[in-house]
């Protein structure tokens, strides 16, 4: 259905404005039997049903509490800190992380998807506006040759310009202007997941190095106890007093200290190159000074309130709902593209304008409808959206179900974790009675240097074993704030 209104008249240009204004007063009444149409059709398709009910979260099973902890629930800017890594106590920590935020190249790539998805909005909103183009044109044409050598010929010179408008009656451009819009705002909870992800990330690589540093020393002084006592039965082995069995059994412990030293430095040597890789560092080109992990790093206190609710903290989740609101949007276009388009265009050329003062001028105006009567694509456009919206809706109920398992999972950690470490500290406690009772019977003559050395042995092997507590309950403690989050206070994320 097309209502289109053109003219055409050769005049003098001093005559062309006038022409055109009675030419469009004419067109007027054109336009508005146009318009009175539209609204028929409006009237007749109900377009409100079709763009589908309003945008609504999808159901999700939701958890009131967390088990293993009384604590009560708080919101969560209360609960975690913004910089929530200051609670380690480690100024070297805290300067690792500020690099890292500023040059990551993984936090950079995200942010670069935010400002990405920021100019699709900007193309969307770019289909709701009306299109100018221009063109000009000049032909010369040679009509023949005299006696004289003199030649004749003519040139025209064509110049035009069109306006052209789909008016969005219906919102079906909206609808997508209104989808990237989503797709912007899950971009930018992309960039915080991927924040948290790398702070988490420099975190735990640096206490593992610094395990790795303490555990190091540890196997140094093993390395020395272990060389005496072989030097000890060296000795023994010359007068007789053990055998050399035992001394090449000892020999094989100095060895076995050594190569596990040799794998501790090899650790530390990757650690220190994913570290480099997380500061946006190249490999090699980084180091990490010497540090015992328990002198370097505290035990923070776990919140004493933890948010309930995740829904609206998680990143990935917001990421994800997001991504259903997008989808959502898409659906309600595909649907409205059902409905008519309403086209408005206006056209206007003139010949000879540039080389002569009588010029022929033509200008048009057209209004139209299109309505779509039988077109299989749209109905395919539409089944394909409602596929892809159930696809991301599961998608998003998958991500909630696991962030509260990753809650969970990290509250069964740490608490075990920390059960464990009363175990390990009480023993070595016992161990460090044992020892010291030792030490005196060896001045008494009581027992020999083997004891001794053996039970000291025993009792650096409980220290290694509170030193991979101490670890453990510091990557528990990042999970927790990962799984929840992190530090990002509700207040200032703004969800579907």
């Amino acid at each position: 259905m097309v209502a289109l209104i053109r003219f055409t008249h050769d005049w003098d240009s001093r005559f062309g404005l006038r022409l055109l204004a009675s030419r469009v007063y004419q067109a007027r009444g054109y336009v508005c039997q146009t318009l009175g149409l539209l609204w028929a059709c409006l009237a007749l398709v109900g377009c409100a049903s079709i763009a589908g009910p309003d945008y609504r979260r999808p159901d999700v099973a939701m958890k009131s509490g967390w088990s293993l902890t009384t604590a009560t629930p708080a919101k969560g800017s209360e609960s975690i800190k913004l910089d929530w890594w200051t609670e380690f106590g480690d100024p070297y920590l805290n300067t690792l992380v500020e690099r890292a935020i500023s040059s990551n190249l993984s936090i950079q790539i995200a942010a670069a998807r935010v400002a990405e998805a920021g100019t699709l909005i900007g193309a969307a909103e770019a289909q709701r506006l009306p299109t100018v183009t221009g063109s000009a044109a000049t032909q010369g044409t040679f009509l023949g040759t005299f006696n004289g050598g003199s030649s004749l010929s003519r040139t025209a010179t064509n110049v035009g310009a069109s306006l052209g408008w789909e008016l969005d009656i219906w919102g079906k451009l909206k609808k997508g202007v209104e989808a990237q819009e989503a797709n912007y705002q899950a971009s930018e909870a992309d960039w915080r997941a991927v924040w948290l992800i790398i702070v988490s990330d420099v975190a735990t690589t640096y206490f593992f190095i610094r395990q790795l540093d303490q555990q190091t020393a540890a196997q140094a002084q093993s390395l020395k106890a272990a060389e005496h006592i072989l030097s000890v039965h060296t000795v023994q082995e010359q007068v007789g007093l053990t055998t050399r069995s035992d001394v090449m059994t000892q020999h094989a412990e100095v060895n076995f200290i050594k190569t596990g030293l040799l794998e501790l430095q090899r650790q530390r040597t990757l650690a220190e190159n994913a570290l480099a890789t997380l500061l946006g560092t190249p490999a090699g080109d980084f180091h990490v000074p010497v540090a015992a992990l328990e002198d370097a790093v505290r035990l923070p206190e776990v919140p004493t309130g933890l948010p309930s609710d995740i829904l609206k903290r998680r990143p990935d989740i917001l990421a994800a709902e997001y991504r259903v609101l997008a989808v959502h949007n898409l659906v309600g276009q595909a649907r409205l593209a059902q409905l008519p388009s309403i086209r408005f265009s206006v056209d206007g050329s003139a010949n000879n304008l540039l080389s002569s003062a009588i010029a022929a001028w033509t200008f048009g105006l057209g209004p139209s409808i299109e309505i779509p009567i039988f077109d299989p694509g749209l109905q395919a456009a539409i089944k394909t959206t409602e596929a892809v919206a159930k696809t991301i809706e599961h998608e998003y109920r998958l991500t909630v179900i696991n962030a509260f398992q990753e809650v969970e999972d990290a509250l069964v950690s740490l608490n075990n974790h920390k059960v464990q470490r009363v175990r390990i500290l009480d023993r070595l406690k016992q161990l460090e009675g044992v020892a010291e009772r030792r030490r005196k019977e060896l001045d008494m003559g009581f027992v020999s240097q083997l004891q001794v050395l053996e039970i000291e042995r025993t009792l650096r092997d409980a220290s290694l074993d509170r030193l991979s507590n101490h670890q453990r309950l510091l990557a528990d403690t990042i999970t927790l704030y990962k799984a929840l989050g992190g530090g990002w206070p509700t207040t200032t994320v703004r969800t579907p």
